[in-house]
């Protein structure tokens, strides 16, 4: 079977919602990505801080060999922030459950109920009637929502089959903590209605997942899907949207915008994806019919800055410019404490352009002066 589930948690958001894409996808190469490689690394330094609080021996990634190439002062406060949030879920259960029982990147298997299943739980806390678990997400491209979460789930399935016999747990809480984008989600569900889910929602479509079978459906999910620039079904339902009627904004009713706000996120992801698809062919020969490569604008550029600014002062110039650190910056050289003791007051933080975003966003809703009127 390998180290890599075929039906894995991580990937299930994709396989449930796109059954075919699983074993379409089973041999392409995936060339990965900084933000996975950066991701991977947050999670190490996660689990040594976690291990280290918890008394446990963990080997600190910053001193193996090659170290951690994207650490910086953002994932020291993402990890510290992670375990002192796992620290107080664990303090919380201890007033109900004296001897709860505490797992850090824990294999969970949920083979049970998905053919070969497996995956990684970052964090599991066992107690007597209540089971949780907490998963560190480090990106900052999508607000994840643990609600109906089925990674999740398939954790919390794991853990179960794990401890499920040793504790009496009769409820699962399941938190996103995701610190980049300062978002904390929980869902909680019953241990009977996870179960009742297992049988009949996730049974059946982790059967079809892992024959191959079912019906293509494209969405969100094929964002991180191998299959991404090329599928037809994605295709279809792209250019679908992209045939609609589109008279003048005026035309459409406001319902109909409605509806296309929804999915341009969708289109655009799409359309990039062939595009980087298409230069990455086209860079290995593939031409295109009407289309060819050319050499992109390129800015100029020093060869050796030393030797220019040298050369420069020699003639009697000063090659510099002077320009006030960044604000970023600046709290870095400082500190916090000190940043906010000496610029506090001459720092402001004008309001942000306005966006448009879907009405399950946390953010506050803006007022406008149309509003402001129509209230008075």
């Amino acid at each position: 079977m390998g180290n890599h589930a075929i039906l894995s948690a991580s990937s299930s958001h994709r396989w449930m919602n796109c059954p075919p894409s699983v074993r379409l996808t089973e041999h392409m190469s995936d060339s990965g990505s900084v933000y996975a490689t950066e991701g991977s690394e947050a999670h190490a330094l996660c689990e040594y801080k976690l291990r280290q609080a918890l008394g446990q021996n963990a080997q600190n990634p910053l001193e193996s060999p090659g170290g951690l190439q994207y650490y910086d002062n953002a994932m020291e406060d993402a990890a510290t922030g992670y375990v002192a949030f796992v620290l107080e879920e664990l303090e919380e259960i201890r007033r109900t459950c004296s001897d709860p029982l505490v797992m850090v990147e824990q294999r969970l298997d949920f083979s049970r109920w998905v053919k070969d299943g497996f995956g990684t739980g970052d964090a599991i806390i066992v107690a007597d009637a209540t089971l949780r678990i907490v998963d560190m997400k480090y990106g900052t491209g999508v607000s994840v929502s643990a609600e109906n979460n089925s990674q999740m789930r398939l954790y919390a399935l794991g853990a179960l089959e794990m401890f499920g016999d040793l504790y009496d747990i009769d409820t699962v809480s399941m938190t996103i903590y995701q610190p980049r984008l300062s978002n904390i989600s929980t869902d909680t569900i019953s241990r009977a209605d996870l179960l009742e889910w297992a049988e009949t929602v996730l049974r059946p479509v982790a059967e079809l997942a892992y024959k191959g079978e079912g019906e293509l459906n494209a969405g969100s999910w094929c964002r991180f899907c191998k299959l991404r620039s090329t599928c037809r079904k994605r295709a279809e339902a792209n250019l679908a949207l992209a045939q609609h009627d589109f008279k003048l904004p005026p035309t459409l009713s406001d319902e109909e915008i409605s509806v296309i706000l929804g999915k341009l996120d969708d289109l655009t992801s799409w359309a990039a994806d062939i595009r980087e698809y298409a230069l990455s062919a086209a860079l290995s020969g593939t031409r295109f019919d009407g289309w060819k490569l050319v050499e992109g604008r390129a800015n100029r550029r020093y060869t050796d800055e030393v030797a220019v600014a040298q050369a420069v002062i020699s003639s009697g110039h000063d090659p510099y410019e002077r320009k006030l650190l960044g604000i970023t910056a600046m709290e870095r050289l400082l500190g916090k404490k000190q940043f906010s003791t000496l610029l506090d007051n001459l720092v402001e933080r004008p309001q942000g352009k306005p966006t448009l975003v879907p009405a399950s966003d946390k953010r506050p809703e803006m007022t406008n002066a149309k509003n402001d009127f129509a209230n008075d």
